[in-house]
């Protein structure tokens, strides 16, 4: 009898125990030498509950970065061949070529943030905030499950795709993690989808339909004003309404925007909604990182627009990601390191700071699930602004791609 007790009580406590680590969550703030090694197995996401049948399936789009410094290699080359990025002579050849000279430089900056990108984590932590929500928010389509869909590294968008058809989803979401619409990152994800079903000669059991852009979203905005008034208020009392904010995204080449993408203004949209939230509390501007090679790309680039304020006295800086919605190798190696740290100290900046990404902030989750919510009750299979394709388009995937989405059925 006694030991009957016993073991109760230990399977109490088990339980207790285990209800108590269930609670745990990812920090908010992980950047600058907080990477993917830093995260503990305390916060890292737990496994969907698979008691029923998933639902509705929610596919989150993005490149995704390599978690390991072994898969950088195969990372640069997934994005190097990528025509929907990008177009070189000789592509079959010329891609493997300069994947393979520029992994060793890729691994160095891979290892100034702990060995690997976290947004494959960061991703998931979303997901499964996003879907908890959705359960009870559109009870109609539940249960919903997240997958995620890389471009350029595991699990891969067509892997995926594949998932999501195995376990019999009916309502499937391709649902970009970008903001703001690009041709060469959501069309490139998009035109994915659509060439693994071309390439199958097969339709999908599944209806699909999308969300393609959501630069101006309520909750967005909101998260980006909350974490940029939190680190204003970090700057010295005096010297806080001199701070520019500069609003970074990554640049396009400019061949990419003389055709009519539509992400610049996008981005646009974004930093306007943003500024009239903070009341426009501080001048700020528009500027562009991550250019590659010598043709000309969209600016200016960041890093020159440091140097400039420096020049003309302004020294009080805080660095957004406007464009990134998780930490990756943009924000935590270019933004924190190469110019919050060598180029500000360089350039004699007194005090350069950077907005937190959304990554595990709790709103930033209820955002994605009220996108994804008020997209279900559209009864939309895409945007109107999805449907044109680039007043000088040059890539016909892009149109067939186009054309594939706007013809499912709902």
């Amino acid at each position: 009898m006694q030991a009957a007790k016993m073991a109760a009580a230990a399977a109490a406590a088990g339980r207790h125990l285990l209800r108590s680590c269930s609670q745990l969550r990812v920090p908010l703030r992980w950047r600058g030498q907080a990477t993917a090694a830093a995260v503990t197995e305390s916060a890292r996401p737990r496994e969907q509950p698979q008691e029923r049948k998933p639902k509705t399936g929610i596919l989150m789009l993005n490149m995704g970065g390599p978690e390991r410094l072994d898969d950088v290699h195969d990372f640069l080359l997934r994005l190097f061949l990528d025509r929907d990025l990008m177009t070189l002579p000789v592509q079959n050849k010329l891609a493997p070529l300069i994947a393979r000279r520029r992994t060793p430089k890729i691994q160095e900056q891979y290892s100034r943030i702990g060995g690997g990108s976290p947004i494959k984590k960061w991703t998931a932590v979303q997901g499964e905030g996003m879907v908890k929500l959705l359960d009870s928010m559109s009870p109609l389509t539940a249960p919903h499950k997240y997958y995620i869909g890389f471009r350029y590294v595991h699990p891969l968008t067509e892997e995926a795709v594949e998932q999501m058809e195995r376990d019999g989803i009916q309502r499937a979401i391709a649902f970009t993690q970008y903001p703001q619409y690009s041709c060469s990152t959501t069309g490139s994800s998009l035109n994915a989808i659509y060439r693994y079903y071309n390439q199958k000669g097969e339709k999908p059991k599944m209806k699909w339909s999308i969300i393609d852009r959501w630069p101006t979203h309520p909750l967005l905005i909101q998260c980006f004003a909350d974490h940029i008034q939190k680190e204003l208020n970090l700057f010295p009392p005096d010297k806080r309404k001199e701070v520019v904010i500069l609003f970074s995204a990554h640049s396009l080449p400019m061949s990419v925007v003389n055709r009519g993408d539509p992400y610049p203004q996008e981005v646009g949209a974004t930093v306007q909604r943003v500024m009239e939230k903070l009341n426009y509390s501080n001048p700020y501007r528009l500027v562009w990182q991550s250019k590659v090679g010598p043709m000309p790309w969209l600016g200016p680039q960041t890093d020159e627009t440091i140097k400039g304020l420096c020049q003309r006295g302004k020294k009080n800086m805080l660095l957004v990601p406007i464009a990134f919605t998780s930490d990756h190798i943009e924000t935590l190696y270019e933004l924190d390191i190469e110019y919050a740290q060598v180029l500000a100290n360089e350039c004699g900046v007194e005090n350069i700071r950077r907005a937190e990404s959304l990554n595990g902030n709790p709103l930033f989750s209820k955002a994605l699930a009220d996108l994804v919510c008020s997209h279900l009750q559209s009864n939309e299979v895409c945007s109107r602004q999805l449907t044109l394709c680039c007043p000088l388009c040059v890539n016909p995937v892009c149109r067939e791609a186009k054309a594939f989405f706007s013809s499912q059925p709902l």
